[in-house]
Formats: C-alpha cells, structure tokens, sequence
C-alpha cells in the first residue's frame, strides 16, 4: 500500500473512514439518478482523511465546464474565483475542491492540479496546460489533532477515485468534521455532512447539487417549517429553535470559526460564464430556504456551478436557477438526516422529536 493510501482513507461508494461511527448510518449513498453525478460529464471523489474528523471532496469536469460563483457568507476561503467573474476571460473549470481544514485545506487543489496535469487536462496555453481548478474550504480544526488537515495527496486520491456513479453522503470527505447549530457554542452543537440531490425534467434537462452543510445556523424543513438539527438544550436532548432564540434577543453573531456551507451546482444546461454566476446566485436561495441564520458574517457560504453543455435543447437561465435553489434545498436536508453522530455531537436521526 503507498504512503498517499495509508494516510488517506478512500470512500467513493460509502465505504467506511477511519473514525469510528455507528455502522448503521455511517453513509448513506445518493444514487447516481440523485445525485450530482446525475449531470453528463461530472464526477466526484471524496477522500476522509485518516485520524482526524476531516477530508476532501473533488468535482472533476475533464472536458471542462461553464463556471460561475457566488460567495455570500463573511468568512470566506476560497481559491480561484476571482476568476470567475463574468468579465474576466478564462471561461471553463476542471474541477472544483471542497476541504475541511480552513485555509490549510485549501492544499488540496494542488494534488488535483497535479492529477489533472499528469493526464494532460486544462487549459492549453501554446503547448503548456494549465489546469483550472477552484475551490472553497470550511473551518473543523477544532476537531482533535489539528495539525491533520486535507494536503496535496488528499485532493490527488479524490480525484484519482473520482467516478460518475454513486456519492456518498454524511460523515465523508469535506463533511467528516461538519457541524452546525453553533447559536450557543460547539457544547450545543450537532453533525452536518455532505448531501446531493439532482432533478431531471422531461426533456432530459437535469440540475444537481453537492453541499457540505458547516453552518453556524439551524437545518429547517422548508416544508413543514420543523427544526431537522440544530442548537439544543442545555441537556443536550432536544431541539431548540434558533428562530425563537433570536427573536427572543439572543445575538445572531457567532464566534468566528468553526462556520461555512459550501457547495456547486451543476447543470447539463449550455450558459455563459454571466448565466452560470446568475444560478449561483439563485442557488442560495437554497441555503436561505433550509438554515437560519444563513450568509452570517463569519460564515464563508459559497455557491459554485457548473454548465457542461450536454443537453442539446434550450435552457433558459431563470429555469435552471430556480432548480438550483432546489436541489440545493434537498441536498442540505440530505446532509443532515445522512450525518452520524460523533463524541459530543449527535446526529439528526438521533434526537427525540416533539
């Protein structure tokens, strides 16, 4: 077995990490129909990093995809989306990296770059290609030993294992140390995860999401109204309402630290780099409709999307965002009934309801 495989821990079709966790809701598996992979030419890896409650999470579109970005949140770290605007002139992404690991995570876009390079994909310029790879990280050091964080060889075996089949969902890659409902600190606190959702019209037009739910907010239905997961009680066994404790006077300023939901949307639609910044816009209306409160000043909420060009008819850009918002509705639901419980920090599925 190499060095890169004894550190990292693969899991690409729900296979186990290397934390312990109930094998009964360790992770569960979107199938490719529901999923991000759902959309023609995308492909998705994910690597939970050995020792500590954290990873990475690789998008890959090799062929190149239509990019665009919106980052919302008060604490960002991102790489590359300067790039994006509609006005600058690199139009297409090879992949996008979702890291736990704050700023330290952002490392591993350089084993995708890497990865990328060695197959000759990117951005040809003369006869050098250049891999055009953007990213977003959330903050979990504050889970064990913080000097284990997603590097290089975390973002190189993602995209190595990178398939277009079946993601896995919870406790895995960039979500393994998620947590949310922060409002009254990490003692309060429950797991987040990863979710991917996807919807395909009839005439084959299809829009998913991945999300990595980190929030310092609640996870609401947008159906019922009802608290998923979120800030407890004082004795830990049951849901607050981060709604009620605001309008009651608690203040909404989290700690900084220890925030972010951050994720991509992609679509077979043909956009414009302009269109494709317009649904990641639109796609956190998402974020808004499922966590309270959202886009806080030390949350680094950003949204990427993706335009492959697959679908041949026509897709007008107000569809496809509205879609957007969605699919990343349902992916952040995913994420929380999908999470695990780890020390301290229970699950959704493990707490009591009214």
């Amino acid at each position: 077995m190499s060095t890169r495989a004894i550190w990292c821990c693969l899991t690409v079709f729900g296979c186990a990490g290397a934390l312990p966790q109930p094998a009964a809701t360790q992770h569960a598996a979107a199938d490719q129909r529901g999923a991000l992979t759902a959309v023609e030419g995308i492909k998705v890896g994910q690597v939970t990093v050995a020792g500590r409650a954290t990873g990475c999470t690789v998008i890959l579109a090799e062929a190149g995809a239509v990019g665009g970005v919106d980052v919302r949140g008060g604490a960002p770290g991102t790489r590359e989306t300067d790039l994006l605007r509609p006005g600058n002139t690199v139009e297409r992404v090879h992949a996008v990296v979702l890291s736990g690991g704050s700023a330290f995570g952002l490392d591993a876009a350089s084993g995708v770059m890497r990865f990328l390079d060695e197959r000759n994909i990117g951005l040809k310029v003369g006869t050098i290609n250049v891999p055009i790879v953007v990213g977003a990280i959330l903050f979990d050091l504050h889970l064990g030993d913080s000097s284990i964080r997603p590097g290089p060889d975390c973002g190189y075996d993602a995209a190595e294992q990178a398939s277009h089949g079946p993601i896995a969902e919870g406790n895995v890659g960039a979500g393994a140390g998620a947590t949310l409902g922060k409002l009254r600190g990490f003692d309060r606190a429950m797991k987040g995860g990863v979710g991917t959702a996807a919807i395909t019209l009839p005439n084959g037009l299809v829009v998913a999401a991945l999300v990595v739910v980190n929030a310092v907010g609640d996870v609401i239905d947008p159906t019922t109204g009802a608290v998923v997961a979120g800030v407890r009680t004082a004795d830990g066994d049951r849901l607050l309402d981060a709604r009620t404790l605001i309008r009651n006077g608690l203040s909404a300023q989290p700690l900084p630290g220890g925030n972010t939901t951050i994720g991509v949307v992609a679509t077979s639609a043909t956009l414009t780099k302009a269109q494709a910044t317009k649904v990641a816009q639109m796609a956190h209306d998402g974020l808004a409709r499922t966590i309270y409160p959202v886009h806080t000043p030390a949350d680094g909420d950003t949204m990427f999307a993706l335009a492959t060009g697959s679908h041949r008819g026509l897709a007008d850009v107000a569809t496809v965002g509205a879609l957007a918002a969605e699919v990343v509705a349902q992916a952040v639901l995913r994420a929380a009934w999908a999470a695990s419980s780890l020390p301290g920090l229970p699950a959704a599925s493990d707490m009591a309801r009214p």
